[in-house]
């Protein structure tokens, strides 16, 4: 009877520590654990892909942290460029886990649509971001709902025209191109610092952009395709962008003369 009683006491505590635990955090752990019990894909660039990919990620959830830890007067224009970058890393990880993991095809399918989500509005918030320095926070709060709905037309025309990556890499030129020209002229102009590295780390992305939509592949020890290749090339793309944004940043600061 005694070992009965302490039994069902056991019982009763295990149900009560589960019950307590949110469930989000349940599903993460099942999700993690799932993961985990998954094989990695057998194709050798495809590993380089998603491991490049996870290096991307993490330096954007790096810039996201460093960006908050930034006092500015500004916030509006910090907290619309940590989006940028929260999105950016989102991607970033779901990209590693598509390309990196042995997945079936439906798994596969349903992970590209937050992904192609996430890079859409990434992208039309890039714009804004340019706005904002171009033409001021006003114009920026303006067409920010436009560019959402950009953003999101996006990911509804790469669902019915079945994930086309061609759409995306137009979707993105034009916004990275018209975005370039913005920082050019403050670049030239002297309007903004840092400028002259966020229109680096711009060109870098529409150089990334292009290696992306080739076919190149090169073996540098291990060997990367064209997806690779991108994360590579964009990665100097966000060191220099988060430089530049940063010292911009940091001039609109609360002590800034």
């Amino acid at each position: 009877m005694a070992n009965q009683g302490q039994d069902e006491w056991t019982a009763r505590r295990r149900w009560h520590a589960g019950a307590s635990t949110p469930r989000w955090s349940r599903q993460l752990v099942a999700f993690v654990a799932a993961i985990a019990l998954m094989q990695l894909h057998p194709s050798a660039t495809e590993l380089t892909t998603a491991a490049t990919d996870a290096v991307l990620g993490l330096l954007c959830l790096a810039v996201f942290l460093r960006f908050l830890a930034i006092r500015v007067n500004a916030t509006w224009k910090r907290a619309l460029w940590c989006w940028v970058f929260g999105l950016l890393g989102l991607a970033s990880v779901l990209g590693a886990v598509v390309h990196g993991l042995e997945l079936s095809a439906s798994v596969v399918a349903v992970l590209w649509r937050p992904l192609y989500l996430s890079l859409g509005l990434a992208v039309a918030l890039f714009l804004i971001g340019g706005i904002h320095d171009w033409r001021g926070e006003a114009a920026a709060r303006a067409l920010l709902p436009w560019a959402v709905g950009i953003g999101a037309s996006f990911f509804a025309l790469t669902q019915l025209l079945g994930g086309a990556f061609l759409i995306f890499v137009i979707y993105e030129a034009t916004a990275m191109v018209a975005t370039l020209a913005m920082y050019v002229f403050l670049s030239t102009t002297g309007r903004l610092a840092g400028a002259g590295m966020i229109t680096l780390g711009i060109g870098l992305s529409i150089v990334a952009a292009a290696v992306q939509a080739s076919a190149l592949s090169v073996r540098l020890i291990v060997p990367f395709d064209h997806n690779g290749l991108f994360h590579l090339v964009q990665l100097a793309a966000t060191a220099a962008l988060a430089n530049g944004l940063r010292r911009g940043l940091e001039t609109e600061g609360p002590h800034a003369a």
